[in-house]
């Protein structure tokens, strides 16, 4: 009887084993014929880096897919069934009685299957590098696969993984966005293949249409990518291409490492590198983002420039085909000869820095040196262009170009040597061609100073008011900025209309525009009777006209004509950070990570301005609204009309003229006039507690006598219950340790004695490491209370610090 019940206990404990496999997840690595993977069950890899299982979309189906455990938000890099879910619970998947592997619905009808195969033990296995396997376990040949995830990809690269062609069997692997990106995986929009004709390059598009190139391989990067030669101390990118196939790949050279590359719907198909750092996501670079990365944008011989004003230009030897357009920034139809050629008597231009132009149509062989190809070009009168193929090792190879060329770039630095067939006439009498840059500098220089001396002209016939405006455009000029006219911002603007219109502040109007050639841009009108403005309005352009920053706001130029001054900015889709975070509908788009990522980001463009860059820049009206977000939710710092510049020594200023916004103004710069790079840390710490609870500092007022932020922050970090005023819209999405070193640094640069608040370098590393030693914060500055009996009150622990202030001569913005 003893043996029956110990034979009994044993098939119970085996019965209950059986049981909890088919019921819940198991952390093995690999299915077998005999075992089915249910919707509420999961495969994890060997070193548990990634997990096969299903997911639900937005329309509430499920879908078989691959994602990174132990990573939140989930992040899924690849889906078996993206076009055909099922729709319910009972689905599984399993090992086919043919030896492939199938995705049943609740019907027991595939939804998916692998290919057919004859494995005679055929198992599912997922690897710590994300690909999913089917394999013969009788066949002990290594890396003999039957089938691998891989070789299918969806909308992410992988290390290892390959997207290109296959030429021997006409096979080939793409990535295809997301149809809505975290919500609906079903095939998308946007596509990125390489093009294996000519020299190959990788061509996104938009259902049939191509949007970007991003330039054939050099031997280092992608011609039009310049960026990515600079990012591969963590990776490398492989691109190999004979007549067997064309493959791009990458490797991580840390397994430990983790990176992605996707294809977003998100923001309009861009091509988007990841890497996981410090618990997050970190975008390190990104195409399309410029307006000169689009296809094809300046047309035939036309030449795009980020930097430049208009941003398409026709080279040496060129004109634009249609002027008209052309001055209303529209160079899609390109550029035309100056000069017809003459195949016996041409010359090349030497154009450097280039986005090589399209190759889907030329000439190329490896083995030739430069002097070889162009001399071949030169002997072929079709010949419009040529290039070295690698540039490794001083260059070799030789691709040639015949008819028009399209597509080309200025990459200042990173692009490459391009030399294009021009008429003798064209190229000048010099000796050598690089010498036609010096050329064109002296031609254009003259031409500039026979301008200035017909304007200083004009403006003395003139009457006084029209000379007062000339005068300040003058002054512009000197900054070589960029000028638009009138007629250019108000057809941009659609004649300012109220529908167009972001905003209203005191100095003028704010207006969404779209300039012909497709770039969004933003307009800052100054009002024409608000006479105090015009000396902001200098300051502001002759200040970040100077700047260059990813974190401060992209000046594109400024207009001065018919009594008009307006400022043109880079349009940033997302507005004002306080649209969203005191918008109760939207701020559930804010969760910890993005707020993070746009503390630090306010943070280094502060520590530029601070100490990077050329002047150490104090702004002096650093606030919420101020705070413009792009695309991506990264931050840029905006509104220069109140900055001043310091020397490099100059630790600070006073001032009889108090200017700035209610709440963000430090208690020395209020009682005393006295601004300094740490008032702006004060700014920053009221901007650091706003972003975390999501409530406004309510500044000097009280009237129902409530604590402000600052007071409520001070109050709860001593009573140990901060946590409380965290915005709740974040839910969970936040570490607490993470959120607290940064309440922390919000108090330590919101302290009341200027000298106790800590520079932008050390909040910096505060952010970044959580080893940085962090100092005990002192009291700080609430200019709350309107009489001493309400603070006495309130102050009973003598942990705080209340000035008490009548401010009179205050101008708020």
């Amino acid at each position: 009887m003893r043996v029956f019940f110990t034979h009994l206990n044993s098939l119970i404990i085996i019965l209950i084993s059986f049981f909890f496999f088919i019921t819940s997840s198991t952390s093995l690595d690999t299915l077998t014929g005999t075992q089915i993977l249910k919707t509420n069950q999961t495969l994890l890899s060997e070193n548990q880096t990634f997990v096969l299982g299903f997911f639900r979309g937005s329309n509430t189906n499920y879908y078989l897919g691959i994602w990174y455990n132990n990573i939140s938000p989930q992040t899924i890099v690849w889906v078996a069934n993206r076009d055909n879910p099922i729709d319910n619970s009972a689905g599984h998947l399993k090992i086919g009685d043919n030896g492939n592997f199938v995705l049943l619905n609740s019907s027991g009808n595939p939804a998916w299957s692998s290919n057919q195969t004859n494995a005679k033990n055929p198992v599912i296995q997922l690897l710590d590098t994300g690909n999913l396997l089917l394999k013969d376990l009788s066949d002990t040949t290594n890396n003999n696969y039957l089938w691998q995830s891989f070789e299918y990809p969806t909308d992410t690269l992988l290390p290892g993984m390959k997207v290109g062609w296959n030429l021997d069997t006409g096979t080939e692997k793409h990535l295809t966005s997301w149809k809505v990106e975290g919500e609906d995986p079903s095939s998308g929009d946007y596509t990125l293949k390489i093009d294996y004709h000519g020299l190959p390059e990788a061509l996104l598009r938009r259902n049939q249409t191509i949007i970007y190139r991003n330039g054939p391989w050099n031997g280092e990067r992608f011609s039009g990518i310049p960026g990515m030669k600079d990012n591969t101390n963590d990776l490398k990118y492989n691109f190999t291409y004979d007549e067997h196939g064309v493959w791009f790949s990458f490797s991580v050279t840390e397994p430990s490492l983790l990176s992605r590359i996707i294809l977003s719907s998100d923001s309009d198909g861009q091509y988007q590198r990841y890497m996981w750092i410090q618990g997050r996501w970190n975008k390190f670079s990104y195409t399309p983002k410029d307006p000169c990365d689009y296809y094809r944008h300046c047309g035939p011989y036309g030449v795009c420039e980020n930097d430049a004003s208009p941003i398409c230009t026709c080279m040496q030897g060129f004109r634009p085909k249609n002027q008209e357009a052309w001055n209303l920034r529209d160079g899609s139809d390109g550029c035309v000869r100056n000069t017809v050629l003459n195949c016996s008597t041409d010359k090349f231009l030497h154009l450097e820095n280039m986005k090589l132009p399209e190759t889907s149509s030329v000439f190329m062989n490896k083995s030739m040196t430069l002097d070889e190809c162009g001399s071949l070009c030169k002997r072929n009168c079709s010949c419009t262009a040529y290039a070295n193929i690698d540039i490794r090792n001083g260059g070799s190879g030789c691709v040639m170009w015949f008819g028009q060329l399209f597509d080309m770039n200025v990459h200042r630095p990173g692009g490459q040597d391009l030399y294009v067939r021009l008429a003798a006439a064209d190229i000048g009498s010099s000796s050598s061609n690089k010498n036609h840059r010096a050329v064109l500098a002296i031609g254009i220089t003259l031409s500039a100073l026979v301008l200035v001396l017909g304007l200083v002209a004009i403006c003395y016939l003139r009457k006084k008011r029209q000379q007062s405006s000339r005068g300040d455009q003058r002054n512009m000029d000197d900054l070589k900025l960029p000028m638009f006219n009138f007629d250019t911002l108000m057809m941009a603007t659609n004649n300012f209309s109220q529908d167009n219109k972001l905003g209203e502040g005191g100095f003028g109007s704010v207006y969404r525009g779209r300039l012909i050639e497709g770039q969004e841009i933003a307009v800052k009108r100054l009002s024409e009777n608000s006479g105090q403005g015009i000396n902001e309005f200098k300051n502001e352009i002759k200040l970040i006209a100077k700047l260059q920053h990813r974190n401060l706001v992209r000046l594109l130029g400024c207009c001065i004509e018919k009594n008009e001054k307006m400022v043109v900015y880079e349009y940033m889709k997302n507005r004002g950070l306080d649209s969203i975070l005191f918008d109760k509908s939207k701020n559930l788009l804010l969760n910890w990570e993005r707020r993070f990522n746009i503390i630090y980001g306010i943070a280094k463009g502060l520590l530029y301005l601070h100490q990077d860059s050329r002047f150490r820049i104090i702004h002096r009206d650093l606030k919420i609204s101020n705070i413009l977000l792009d695309i991506e939710m990264n931050p840029k710092i905006s509104d220069f009309g109140m900055a001043r510049i310091f020397d490099k020594d100059q630790t600070q200023e006073k001032t009889i003229r108090v200017v700035g916004t209610y709440g963000y103004m430090s208690p020395e710069y209020i009682m005393d006039g006295n601004f300094s790079i740490k008032s702006d840390i004060y700014s920053f710490g009221v901007m650091v507690l706003e972003i975390i609870t999501g409530k406004k500092n309510r500044g000097f007022s009280c009237d129902n006598h409530e604590l402000n932020l600052l007071e409520n922050v001070w109050r709860r970090w001593h009573e140990g219950t901060i946590l409380t005023l965290i915005d709740p819209s974040m839910g969970n999405s936040y570490t607490e340790s993470e959120i607290l070193r940064c309440i922390h640094v919000g108090l330590l640069c919101v302290q009341e004695c200027a000298e106790d608040r800590p520079t932008m370098s050390s909040v910096i590393l505060m952010l970044s490491s959580e080893a940085a030693l962090m100092p005990r914060p002192s009291n700080p500055g609430f200019f709350l209370r309107r009489n001493h009996a309400e603070t006495s009150s309130r102050n009973q622990d003598n942990t705080e610090s209340v000035n008490q202030v009548t401010v009179t001569l205050l101008n708020a913005r």
